[in-house]
């Protein structure tokens, strides 16, 4: 009986590790693509990586050093150092044949022109989950938006299923409005939750306290809308119509008037959106 054989997986260099590229690294090595560098624009804070690129078994470099000898390039610098990155990567070296991405969620692969310009296919590959410091999620489900390229493409589907997630094409004419989407999905609810404790801080109730009672509401309110819709998850005094409840909670407002704000606009939203009672009393009560 032949012996099935296993394709080999082309290796990759990614460039500014940071919290996205350092968890991406670790989930392709898992996957077993070979991570053949971890490049940094500079020398500053080249401590931090070598943990791992011992963990991934990759060599640590600088941009500019040495010519990139992988045939796929991943950028997961900021967002406002891409185009940047990309003019001084092709200015360094042939780009004949190689395949470069980009994580940005906010722009698209037209940042990577100048390396398409030297012969590079490219594409922007962005992750619509949060990377924070010491943290490293689960890829497993998780979205891709990507555009560009047809090859670049075509080989960004394949990495992004075998990392476990779920690529989707975008539209790069939408890829703004897709990445304010996803902020309203995450750094924005922790806006809201800081709001929340500024709140619970005027009540007399402590950060701490704070997060063991809202818990349960938290996640059952969250299991609801994923359960059914919006609608069907909204409850509380606008539901209700109780407009003397809604003006009661404004006037003691007063005392965190960032909070006030943000309160007024999303009551707003809900008005608009949501099933209100009294809608016209809630909007005298909320201008």
């Amino acid at each position: 009986m032949p012996t099935k054989r296993t394709k080999t997986k082309p290796p990759i260099t990614i460039v500014g590790p940071g919290n996205l590229g350092s968890a991406l690294a670790i989930e392709l090595y898992r996957a077993g693509y070979p991570i053949s560098a971890l490049a940094r624009r500079s020398t500053s804070k080249i401590t931090g990586p070598k943990a791992l690129a011992r963990r991934v078994k990759a060599s640590l470099i600088i941009i500019g050093e040495h010519p990139f000898d992988t045939d796929i390039v991943w950028l997961t610098v900021p967002d406002d150092a891409i185009a940047e990155v990309a003019a001084r990567l092709a200015a360094a070296q042939s780009w004949k044949g190689k395949i470069v991405f980009h994580s940005s969620g906010a722009l698209t692969s037209e940042e990577l022109a100048p390396l398409w310009e030297k012969g590079a296919s490219v594409a922007s590959v962005h992750p619509l989950m949060t990377f924070v410091a010491g943290k490293k999620p689960s890829w497993r489900g998780v979205s891709f938006a990507i555009e560009g390229d047809e090859d670049a493409v075509r080989l960004a589907n394949q990495l992004v299923t075998d990392l476990g997630g779920r690529p989707f094409a975008i539209d790069r004419r939408n890829k703004v409005l897709y990445h304010v989407f996803g902020a309203f999905a995450s750094p924005l609810v922790i806006a809201l939750m800081s709001a929340m404790e500024q709140v619970a801080e005027a009540a007399g109730i402590t950060r701490d306290k704070a997060k063991e009672m809202m818990q349960p509401l938290l996640a059952e309110t969250l299991n609801n809308y994923l359960r059914t819709d919006a609608a069907s998850a909204f409850s509380g005094p606008l539901v209700r119509g109780d407009v003397q409840t809604v003006r009661k909670h404004l006037a003691h407002l007063q005392r965190t008037p960032k909070a006030r704000d943000v309160y007024v606009s999303l009551a707003r939203v809900a008005i608009e959106r949501l099933p209100v009672r009294n809608k016209r009393e809630m909007e005298k009560v909320l201008r």
